[in-house]
């Protein structure tokens, strides 16, 4: 194709202002126009080629999901256009409960399912106290798979792969809970492709540092799955209040049944969410994290 032609393509990585397109199996480096960075992996995407491997992006497609992170100052984008979020967690290292259920907390936002990953079930010491921290989630309809990447691999692939097939899924979770394990099985010649992307966006970075999607033809259904670098902290500070209490999915039943119409559910009077708290319906865990991102939602500086 020559230069000047315009393609549609999908973003299937991203570092710093460069990204990587895929247009039908063709490769394209691309840069937007400006100083602008508002794209994210799995955009679809209008591209103008400048050359027949380079491009530049001119139109970002309606999304039908966003996921991002937002902190006082700025927002980080995770991906476009995904329908389910695998949050991974593992026996060992602990994990952050935090970050677990901040990440569903996005999820509910943005309007897409989430699911949670156990992985290394084979470290049984550690297993019946990882359950116990997340019977929490699954008791609030979260489903919670148990994996060993590693000890049982035919096994995890089996229990993975049907809850991929037809969907567009992104792993997150903290370092060192498996993920990159889990991509190497789920996704065959993932190495590889990691070096292409890699030398594609001249990064000259080990394969954590940028997120990227990789399709799951096998699968069918446009199926892919996007990986993303492990973090420790997931801001959420662009959720206003409204948007904040109909992601705590425990609220709901409680919504509308507090004295006054614009209860903010922290130190109101006949406040509905709080007497479920005090009655043990809705875990205090929760509770204070919702406290914390209403705060957290009051500080916006952008």
């Amino acid at each position: 194709m020559s230069r000047g032609t315009t393609v549609r393509a999908t973003i299937i990585a991203a570092h710093g202002r460069h990204y990587l397109a895929d247009a039908d199996g063709l490769r394209l480096q691309c840069v937007t126009r400006g100083k602008k960075t508002n794209v994210a992996v799995g955009d679809r995407v209008q591209v103008t080629l400048t050359s027949p491997d380079q491009g530049v992006i001119d139109r970002i497609d309606e999304r039908d999901t966003l996921l991002y992170r937002s902190d006082q100052y700025k927002s980080k984008l995770l991906a476009a256009n995904v329908s389910q979020l695998f949050i991974v967690v593992a026996t060992e290292p602990g994990f952050a409960d935090d970050l677990v259920s901040r990440a569903l907390v996005a999820a509910e936002a943005a309007g897409i399912t989430a699911r949670l990953i156990l992985n290394k079930t084979d470290v049984t010491a550690s297993l019946d106290k990882a359950r116990e921290r997340l019977r929490p989630y699954a008791a609030l309809g979260y489903p919670v798979h148990e994996v060993s990447a590693k000890g049982r691999p035919e096994e995890t692939v089996a229990t993975l792969t049907p809850l991929l097939a037809g969907q567009s899924s992104i792993l997150i979770g903290q370092s060192g809970m498996g993920k990159s394990s889990l991509i190497n099985l789920l996704v065959p010649d993932a190495d590889i492709a990691v070096r292409e992307i890699s030398a594609a966006l001249d990064t000259g970075k080990h394969t954590t540092t940028f997120t990227r999607l990789y399709q799951l033809p096998a699968l069918g259904g446009g199926s892919s799955i996007i990986d993303s670098p492990g973090f420790q902290e997931f801001g959420l500070y662009h959720l206003t209040e409204g948007m904040l209490e109909r992601a705590f999915v425990e609220f709901a039943p409680y919504l509308g049944h507090c004295k006054f119409y614009n209860c903010r559910h922290l130190i109101e009077p006949q406040c509905a969410v709080l007497a479920a708290v005090e009655e043990g319906k809705i875990a205090r865990m929760r509770h204070t994290l919702y406290g914390q991102l209403l705060h957290e939602s009051s500080q916006t500086l952008y």
